[in-house]
């Protein structure tokens, strides 16, 4: 695997994003036209059962991903504990989640003046402390 770093961290899973997300959307396009020019119980039921497929995709992804992104928040609140200076642990709690989700890669080395201009509010987007970043720490168990 190449080493990780903003360019290249987005998590891309290729049966999900390539299979099932293209093959849902045929599915639910086909079921809504199906409604649309031959509307009937069963293109109503088959429209209803491609929604909810539809549905359960986006919200098996989100729901993962939201269950990630507080296990991260717990971890860096740990590491933020032993690494950062007194001044800047009383201000753990002020950070955002998607603050901790971004702070996750920095190196123990640049965690405490990345929190400190966080808190400050030098950055607009979480994105925008990623790419601040100059020793990427990888995360390769992301979902």
């Amino acid at each position: 695997m190449a080493e990780q770093n903003y360019g290249n961290h987005a998590r891309f899973v290729p049966p999900f994003h390539w299979l099932t997300v293209p093959l849902v959307m045929i599915v639910l396009v086909w079921s809504t036209n199906q409604v649309v020019t031959g509307f009937s119980t069963v293109t109503l039921m088959q429209f209803f059962g491609a929604l909810a497929l539809t549905m359960t995709s986006f919200f098996a992804r989100a729901f993962a991903l939201k269950a990630q992104d507080r296990v991260i928040r717990v971890e860096e609140r740990e590491r933020m504990g032993r690494l950062l200076p007194d001044d800047l642990k009383a201000r753990i709690g002020d950070l955002k989640v998607q603050q901790f989700v971004s702070l996750r890669f920095a190196s123990d080395g640049e965690l405490a003046d990345l929190v400190r201009r966080t808190l400050a509010g030098e950055f607009a987007k979480p994105q925008d402390i990623k790419r601040a970043i100059k020793t990427w720490r990888a995360d390769n168990d992301r979902v």
